[in-house]
């Protein structure tokens, strides 16, 4: 019997604002549904695609190109190796790389798409092991050599990243990327199921963002059996509780009260406009760079957690990874491709990346779009040129720069775009604002 008793004597304001919330609240969890279903609806692992039946990995033979639309907002900068698993049954025993001297990281993501546990450089050293990923309530014997990492969900997400130095290093990750296993506890991998339901080539992205409000507060309170709220969440499950909508028991929106159907028709298109137009919260901007103040892990910060999930889902905690994404020039004019582009770092001023950092473009959808040369991203391993000063400058536009500025070179689309700075392993002036990215100069509108 739920503990939670609807109240149905609820004013047309309340019940929008807290189908709006709600709506907010509930999208990460929706968007991981969805992104699951197509990426473990194969039966066998794809190096390309990077679909695996749950519970094995796929490791990606090269980086992501202008195809690949599974996960919005992907890197250029290393090889990825994913796994969806399920730790309702029984745990999964994962094995790390034994890699000290290549940056990698193995982050362990729940169904809200918080980053609960990471395996690698930063956090353990990157000299491998073996941890066991075990249920919420599970108990049992594990082997003595493992580490336990409990998951908050059923299901959960592993999305590894290896550091990749241009396509002539994809074959020297193959021994560490070997290295990367799971298996059940019992070692009985459970078949594939194909699903051809599953709508396998629309982007999970959209399939989430249009899903119908019967049909995405449904869904939602479903998968909230095996993906229950945070402890956190105490107060937006009581709020939710006013409408009607109890985690894990059914919720069918066409029996609810008129005030409540109506308020519910209403909150997606609302919340989307809101989340799109006011942003993160407490977000930090500068010279049109946008750096969230919270990442990978939110809290209660449910606004930025529905964002981030939209726009780059699977994003690291800031100990791992920086982004600094920006939308608009320096002097807040949307990037768009018929214009010409500098990015100025002057002497001293690089980004400060104990690993690494790189510079990636995105079209309007928020994937790559193809071009040229096929770069999609820019950094401290490609063989930039640097001034006589030392300073550093990157050129982003759609037609090329010419032969002498072409090392420095990033294409952008013909039309908007968007950018994203990256700074993996990122130095303490980073984190506590000491540095930030210059501004974008527009050079000329063609």
């Amino acid at each position: 019997m739920s503990p939670y008793k609807p109240h149905f004597s609820i004013s047309e304001e309340d019940a929008l604002e807290i189908g709006v919330e709600a709506w907010t609240y509930l999208l990460p969890l929706i968007l991981m549904e969805f992104t699951r279903r197509v990426m473990t609806n194969v039966e066998t692992p794809d190096s390309i695609t990077l679909r695996a039946p749950i519970g094995s990995f796929s490791h990606a033979s090269r980086f992501p190109d202008a195809t690949f639309k599974d996960v919005v907002r992907p890197n250029a900068d290393t090889l990825y190796s994913m796994l969806w698993y399920d730790v309702e049954t029984e745990p999964l025993i994962l094995t790390a790389p034994d890699s000290p001297d290549r940056y990698h990281v193995l982050p362990l993501m729940d169904m809200w798409t918080d980053v609960f546990a990471c395996v690698g450089t930063q956090s353990t050293g990157g000299t491998g092991g073996r941890f066991a990923i075990i249920g919420r309530d599970w108990q049992g014997n594990l082997p003595a050599d493992v580490r336990v990492i409990r998951s908050p969900t059923a299901y959960g997400w592993i999305l590894g990243r290896i550091q990749a130095n241009g396509p002539s290093d994809f074959e020297s990750l193959r021994a560490i990327q070997g290295q990367i296993q799971a298996v059940p506890l019992s070692g009985r991998q459970t078949p594939p199921a194909i699903d051809p339901a599953v709508d396998m080539k629309t982007p999970p992205v959209d399939q989430a963002m249009e899903l119908p409000a019967q049909e995405f507060f449904a869904l939602a309170a479903n998968l909230m059996k095996r993906s229950p709220p945070h402890a956190s969440d105490c107060a937006m499950v009581f709020r939710l509780a006013r409408i009607g909508f109890v985690p894990g028991e059914p919720f069918d929106l066409s029996k609810a009260p008129l005030v409540i159907r109506q308020a519910l028709q209403l909150a997606a298109p609302e919340a989307k406009k809101r989340m799109l137009e006011r942003g993160m919260a407490r977000r930090l901007h500068r010279d049109g760079w946008v750096l969230p103040a919270v990442l990978g892990v939110y809290g209660n910060e449910y606004r930025s957690r529905a964002l981030t999930a939209y726009r780059g889902l699977g994003a690291l905690p800031p100990t791992e990874a920086l982004y600094s994404s920006a939308l608009a020039d320096g002097q807040g004019q949307p990037l768009h491709g018929r214009n010409r582009y500098r990015l100025h770092f002057p002497n001293g001023q690089i980004p400060p990346a104990r690993a690494f950092w790189s510079l990636t473009i995105y079209g309007a959808d928020q994937f790559f779009v193809a071009n040229p040369i096929d770069r999609f991203a820019i950094g401290d391993r490609d063989a930039l040129k640097l001034g006589a000063d030392g300073a550093l400058d990157l050129y982003l536009q759609h037609e090329s720069p010419g032969p002498a500025l072409k090392s420095n070179w990033l294409p952008t689309p013909a039309g908007p775009f968007s950018m994203t700075l990256r700074l993996y392993v990122p130095r303490p002036e980073a984190l506590d604002g000491r540095w930030y990215a210059p501004p974008i100069e527009r050079l000329t509108c063609t």
